[in-house]
């Protein structure tokens, strides 16, 4: 089982993202916001992948596989929900990597940082830098999947 340990957070204040290496972001969503587990397709730059993750929080599953264009654009025709943004990935003066997503169309000018870690001890000793803002790792809202069908009027 792959499990993913990662908290999110709002961005109070930009950092400069010109040392950052920016990835462009299109993920959409087969299962709807109240199913019982995430099933995404991602194209991330020139790759296309299929993810399942289990109920959104501090630590939950996930599964992420490389798929064919081909099977990525016959799956995509299943999505109902969907988010584009740009992300930076950067290092924290700890070490740890951090990802901030800039959102595009209608979430944006929306802007989150999230950083994974190798333990839930790790995850809740970690003092967020004074850039990060509010963290929203247990707010519903502010999961991709909830934002990407709130775009078009379902939550």
């Amino acid at each position: 089982m792959a499990t993913e340990i990662e908290r999110k957070f709002l961005v109070a204040r930009m950092p400069d993202l010109a040392p950052l290496r920016a990835v462009a972001i299109r993920q959409g969503y087969i299962t709807r916001p109240d199913d019982s587990c995430e099933v995404r397709l991602r194209q991330k730059d020139g790759a296309y992948l299929v993810t399942i993750k289990g109920e959104a929080g501090l630590v939950r599953e996930e599964h992420e596989a490389p798929i064919p264009k081909a099977t990525f654009d016959v799956l995509w025709q299943g999505v109902a929900g969907s988010v584009e943004k740009t992300r930076h990935i950067g290092a924290l003066e700890n070490g740890l990597i951090f990802e901030l997503d800039v959102f595009e169309g209608p979430l944006a000018p929306l802007t989150m940082v999230e950083v994974e870690f190798d333990s839930e001890e790790a995850a809740h000793a970690f003092v967020p830098p004074e850039w990060f803002g509010q963290e929203v790792t247990a707010q519903r809202a502010y999961s991709n999947r909830v934002m990407a069908f709130r775009t078009r009027g379902v939550t």
